[in-house]
This record gives structure tokens, C-alpha cells and sequence, in this order.
């Protein structure tokens, strides 16, 4: 018997996801300068053809890419069950000191200084953050008709992107622990 290959639609899904995890790696690693189509296309096992194919431009490639992982997050965030306010908090600052995160920052540099990524960055970023605060209510189980949750749960996420801005130089896992007691010590205090 021969061997089995996969339906084509399988395997261009599989070439997809290969594609959009190598971009989030080399936007991470190499930052927006160093990660271009061919070095994604290398780093997935694909030809710069390919990736063309699924993706026609580098911006289509990249945004595609954080939008994917942002996704994945979203659905793993989903996933938590129930914790301590202090192991929610600290998964919530996990979501910005990994890859993702620093794959997201590189592409917010360059949609700073390049108006066609611009937009598309922006109205990616703005989804992604109401899915985050959305999740995050659930997940603190706070209630937002109350003064001043809205603003606290918000205050959190802003505080956790910080933590992670501030752990790009520099290991900051010691402060960053105390820093999430602290913080939901302060939800315990705001959310009741």
C-alpha cells in the first residue's frame, strides 16, 4: 500500500499555521527589520511562493500571524478555571511577557512609522483588547455596573502590558510577582 497524503485543503491549512507561527517567532526574535516573507518561509519549511500564496504582502503575513496567536490566547485565557484572584492576575501578566507579546510590540513599532500597517495594527489591537478585558471581567468575576470596576479591571491589563514592557531588558520575574500579590490584593479590596 502506498503512502497516504493528506487532502490538499489539509495540507495548505497545515502550511498556513506553520507560516503564521514562524511569523510570530521571527517578529519576536528579529523584530520587524530582521523578519521578512523568505525568512518566515525558511524558518516554516515552505517556499517564499508559498507563503506568498497564502499571504500577499509582508503586512498581510505579519498582522495575520498576531492575530492568530492573539486568538490562541484568548481561547487558552478562556480556559483558565476558576483561581485565587492572585493566580488569575498572574495569568493575565503571563499573556504579556511571552512571544506573542513581544511579536505584537515589534509590529506596533513599525505601524508607528508606516501608515499602511497603521490601520490595520490599530483596528487589530483594539479587538484584541476588548476580548481581553472582556475575558478578564469574567474571569475576576467583576461587576461592571459598579463605579470605578471598569476602570480597575483596565487598570490591570494596562499594568500587566507595563510588566512586560519592563521584562523585554531584563528578567523581572522577582519585582513582577510582588507587583501581582499587590495588585490582587487591590482587586480583593475593589472587586469585594
Amino acid at each position: 500500500m502506498g503512502v497516504v497524503t493528506p487532502p490538499k485543503q489539509d495540507r495548505s491549512r497545515a502550511t498556513r499555521q506553520r507560516l503564521l507561527e514562524a511569523a510570530v517567532s521571527c517578529l519576536a526574535e528579529r523584530g520587524w527589520a530582521g523578519s521578512t516573507v523568505a525568512v518566515v518561509a525558511e524558518r516554516a519549511g515552505v517556499s517564499r511562493g508559498a507563503a506568498q500564496h497564502h499571504f500577499p504582502t509582508r503586512e498581510d503575513l505579519f498582522t495575520a500571524a498576531v492575530e492568530y496567536v492573539a486568538e490562541e490566547r484568548s481561547q487558552a485565557l478562556r480556559e483558565l478555571a476558576t483561581q485565587d484572584r492572585t493566580a488569575l492576575v498572574a495569568a493575565l501578566v503571563d499573556l504579556y511577557t511571552g512571544p506573542l507579546f513581544r511579536a505584537a510590540l515589534q509590529l506596533w513599532v513599525a505601524a508607528s512609522n508606516e501608515e499602511q500597517l497603521r490601520s490595520r495594527v490599530t483596528e487589530l489591537e483594539a479587538r484584541v483588547g476588548r476580548e481581553t478585558h472582556r475575558i478578564a471581567v469574567q474571569l475576576l468575576d467583576a461587576d461592571e455596573s459598579r463605579p470605578g470596576v471598569r476602570e480597575t479591571v483596565q487598570g490591570l491589563l494596562d499594568m500587566a502590558r507595563g510588566l512586560g514592557l519592563a521584562n523585554l531588558l531584563t528578567d523581572d520575574t522577582a519585582r513582577r510577582r510582588r507587583v501581582v500579590a499587590q495588585w490582587a490584593a487591590l482587586l480583593d479590596e475593589a472587586l469585594g
